[in-house]
């Protein structure tokens, strides 16, 4: 893969935001050239084999979802966390089936698990984060607890990177380049505490009966916006360096994700630029000196397969939005000038009441605090949601579940 280099970056603390680059080639061969940078196809699959994709899905078709496991690349391991209706019928337990027949088929493995399982809710309990429980005793709903739940399983497979992909995308080929960038990204960052966020290439729309190619989306151009602004606020220069603010599809190291805390719902994504800045920062004093030594480089990348997508709409998109502000505006290192800014904006939007403030997003600690060992027994042993369909050892052959419970990492936080 041939990407565009990135000549600049802002600096906030010790996070490194790198401006965006492009996708130049997909496929660029062994060549080189000026102004980019080659990932030759040995490097992509060395991350390729350490990297768990984590497939969050709530009500997706059979035909979408197919259509999302074909396009991850087939050494890397796949985690899908469903939120899907158990009833009437049991979409999970057609998530499930598909998954199982996609890796028999394939000769891959694979882990599913339902967010709403009494059993991963008494696992998660029991492994040490009882905030993520509501008041009916199971794992609450939203994106961003199916994403802790996803990065809490791949970090017992022992593998080295984290993705994330949504599951209402609808063109294979841009979940398989989603992948590649994130394989490209993390080779090319050289830093144990990486992050790697897309820029999609463009949302098409139908209008007038044609399809019109958007470039901008309507979430995370408020998003960006107001990171932006943030970081201009201490540099007094202005910067449109945040790209990525909104980006479902990212990936990281899991050595960093398990240092992240995540926040609930939509408002995970954003949140993540803002836990970096309050732990690595340098505005608070950090508990990680190996982190500050080392820096956290974010690169942002945009990919050339349009994102088609469910338009979800728009009250979909202003939550999206406010719980993006929400987050920004309760963060310790937001200077005031930028708060009573979000406040006068989140007014003349009717979001807020003159005089209100904007609402708490929960905020969850480190995945890297759960005692791994204690989680996966649990889930184990109760947990029926929870399945490791291995492709190999259903054909017949021997093979082992992407979880070891010999290997699981101690904990890391």
């Amino acid at each position: 893969m041939r990407l565009a280099d990135s000549f600049r970056s802002e600096r906030f603390g010790a996070v490194r935001i790198h401006e965006l680059q492009r996708v130049i080639e997909l496929d660029s061969g062994a060549s080189v050239g000026a102004g980019s940078q080659v990932v030759p196809a040995e490097a992509l699959r060395a991350v390729e084999s350490q990297m768990v994709i984590v497939v969050p899905c709530m009500n997706e078709t059979r035909s979408v979802i197919e259509g999302v496991l074909s396009g991850i690349p087939h050494d890397c391991l796949i985690v899908l966390v469903s939120n899907s209706d158990r009833g009437p019928v049991d979409r999970y337990e057609i998530e499930a089936q598909t998954v199982e027949q996609f890796c028999r088929l394939a000769g891959r493995s694979a882990i599913t698990v339902h967010q709403k399982d009494p059993g991963v809710a008494a696992a998660i309990k029991a492994a040490g984060m009882p905030e993520l429980i509501d008041d009916d005793g199971l794992v609450r709903s939203g994106k961003g607890e199916a994403m802790l739940l996803g990065m809490a399983l791949a970090a017992m497979t022992g593998r080295r990177y984290l993705g994330y992909v949504d599951a209402d995308n609808y063109v294979p080929g841009s979940v398989h380049e989603y992948c590649k960038v994130y394989a490209a990204g993390l080779h090319l960052a050289g830093s144990p505490y990486s992050m790697v966020r897309i820029s999609w290439h463009s949302k098409p729309k139908l209008r007038d009966n044609r399809l019109f190619f958007s470039r901008r989306g309507r979430s995370s151009a408020i998003t960006n916006e107001w990171l932006n602004r943030f970081l201009a606020e201490y540099s007094d220069f202005g910067t449109e360096v945040i790209a990525t603010g909104n980006a479902g599809e990212h990936a990281m190291t899991l050595d960093l994700g398990l240092k992240l805390r995540l926040a609930g719902g939509f408002a995970v994504e954003p949140y993540e630029f803002m836990d970096l800045f309050e732990q690595f920062g340098g505005v608070l004093e950090s508990t990680d000196a190996d982190v500050m030594a080392s820096s956290v480089p974010v690169l942002q990348i945009e990919t050339r397969n349009p994102h088609f997508h469910d338009n979800k709409g728009e009250e979909h998109v202003q939550g999206m939005r406010m719980q993006a502000l929400n987050v920004l505006y309760h963060s310790p290192v937001t200077l005031p000038a930028v708060r009573q800014a979000i406040v006068e904006f989140m007014v003349e939007q009717g979001a807020l009441e003159v005089g209100q403030e904007p609402p708490r997003e929960r905020v969850y600690p480190p995945v890297g605090t759960l005692d791994l060992d204690l989680l996966y027994d649990a889930l184990d042993a109760e947990a029926l949601s929870f399945r490791q369909p291995d492709g190999l050892a259903l054909a017949g052959h021997p093979a082992a579940p992407p979880i070891d419970r010999d290997q699981i990492p101690r904990r890391v936080a």
